[in-house]
């Protein structure tokens, strides 16, 4: 026991946290100096200010594009901060350019940041806050950028359909706006802009190049011109400071939520206790039911079929005073009632008929569905092959692909092959994709 709990303390820990606060960082200490400068927050202290006081920002995609675009000086956090918080007491997903790496400009990794979050506001109906302050595309990535589905052009027809759902979008313009990176905030319900910040096209250099004509930044695209002649903005603000209190009184404006998750429940053992019984390690065998316990709320565990289909752990619970119903890898060696010794792990058809049984009624119920994976795939061989292991895993994979209930995937360690997709992997669309420090994907 000892041995186990040494190993949640090794080295990597704290590297993970120590790599954790240089990304934090963005661009470094000398690119939040320039912003400073210019009379302009970072990304990270916009946020803070936006978000109610002593409340957290969950953020999402903080490893995007880690150790990435090297030869381009690198792109912490793909250049732009998005997460949840709660601004006047209102949920909010947050997207905002992060200024101080490459003037916030749009990496292909950037792209699919902002895209990941707005699919989460419009599974979750959660309203959009845009941050904006960016020079628009990395130009020497362009053919990267632009032209496919998951890209750049995608944003902007996000933001048209996202409001023809009724959910709110609000967008400041902080800084630079530029190019076709202007149809974004132009595109949301609620647009404000402060002081020294421009919106265009086209910048002077480039309208003097293209067209001949000589033109100011503040007449090309000011904020008091957007206000006073294009008619493009909606409130105009001094600074920083006075956009971001006005962003909170128009948020506060919106109904108020009902709340659904209390945050006040403790689960059925300490959290601290996963150390004792899972530390992320290839091929460790563990009870999934002990660890399970650090994680639901306290209260009963109702396991459903639990001696059938033993590889695969499956039952009803409560997380946060919220139902739930739970599809979790048991790691342990499992003994059926006939035939040979099941691995940990493993997808077998009794497990893979089982979770599929459960998951569709789970939908029946209107249950939220949470899937913990720890996966090598399904079983392979003669005696699996004649019982029918294929047409078992396609059911499985066919009802979590037309489940109708949220869904969260927690990757606890491997999550190989078919066993990704069949416990509802990125594929299958779940609303929050997690994992642990070392997770194995394949």
């Amino acid at each position: 026991m000892a041995n186990q709990k040494s190993k949640i303390k090794d080295p990597p820990w704290q590297e993970l946290r120590h790599q954790e606060k240089i990304l934090m960082e963005g661009g470094g200490r000398k690119a939040i100096a320039r912003q400073h400068e210019k009379g302009r927050l970072t990304a990270r202290e916009r946020i803070a200010q936006l978000l109610d006081p002593g409340t957290p920002c969950f953020e999402l995609g903080l490893w995007a594009a880690w150790g990435m675009y090297q030869e381009w000086g690198g792109a912490p956090s793909a250049g732009v901060i998005t997460g949840i918080g709660t601004v006047s007491g209102r949920r909010a997903l947050v997207i905002a350019n992060d200024a101080t790496v490459k003037a916030g400009a749009f990496f292909p990794l950037t792209c699919k940041k902002v895209l990941r979050a707005q699919r989460i506001a419009l599974d979750n109906r959660l309203p959009l806050i845009y941050l904006v302050d960016s020079a628009g595309v990395f130009l020497p990535l362009q053919d990267e950028v632009f032209p496919d589905e998951d890209d750049f052009g995608r944003i902007f027809r996000n933001n048209a359909v996202i409001s023809a759902t009724g959910i709110p979008q609000f967008a400041a313009i902080m800084g630079n706006c530029v190019a076709g990176g202007g149809y974004l905030p132009v595109l949301c319900d609620k647009l404000l802009m402060t002081e020294g910040s421009g919106l265009y096209l086209a910048g002077p250099a480039l309208v003097k190049a293209a067209i001949g004509q000589t033109v100011s930044h503040e007449e090309l695209g000011g904020a008091a011109m957007h206000a006073r002649l294009s008619g493009t903005i909606d409130f105009r603000e001094p600074d920083d400071p006075h956009c971001l209190e006005r962003l909170r009184r128009l948020v506060a404006a919106l109904p108020h939520e009902r709340p659904c998750v209390s945050a006040a429940r403790t689960s059925g053992r300490p959290a601290s206790d996963l150390a004792t019984h899972f530390y992320s390690e290839p091929h460790q065998e563990y009870d999934v039911r002990a660890l399970l316990a650090c994680l639901l709320d306290a209260g009963p565990f109702d396991e459903y079929k639990a001696e059938y289909g033993q590889t695969l752990v499956c039952g009803y619970a409560r997380l946060g005073g919220v139902a739930v119903g739970v599809v979790a890898n048991q790691r342990q060696r499992c003994k059926p009632e006939s035939g040979p010794l099941q691995y940990g792990g493993v997808i077998y058809v009794d497990s893979a008929d089982k979770a599929a049984r459960f998951i569709m009624d789970c939908n029946q119920s209107r249950l939220p569905l949470i899937f913990l994976q720890d996966v090598n795939g399904f079983m392979v061989g003669k005696d699996a092959e004649q019982a029918g292991i294929i047409r078992a895993g396609a059911k499985l994979v066919n009802v979590i692909a037309n489940s109708v209930v949220p869904k969260i995937t927690v990757i606890l360690g491997g999550s190989f092959g078919a066993g990704n997709y069949a416990l509802c992997g990125k594929a299958f669309d779940p609303r929050f994709l997690f994992a642990c420090s070392a997770p194995m994907t394949a």
